[in-house]
């Protein structure tokens, strides 16, 4: 996989991530790409969850193991 391809697969996480969480802003997902547990983190904080129950609402769409 080609660095374009790893930049466009992240801009349409991002809009997954962006329409579901609303809360988040640009500069959290700038600072959030390639950093999952600054995303997990970032989602504790706005919406109150779990670090499991944001890791796994991130699995469900998509990111993560």
């Amino acid at each position: 996989m080609n660095k374009d391809t790893l930049q466009g697969d992240w801009k349409q996480l991002t809009g997954k991530i962006k329409q579901k969480w609303g809360k988040l802003t640009d500069d959290d997902m700038t600072q959030a790409e390639g950093n999952r547990e600054y995303l997990v983190g970032k989602l504790q904080e706005h919406y109150g969850l779990t670090k499991d129950m944001a890791k796994q609402n991130l699995k469900d769409i998509g990111y993560g193991d």
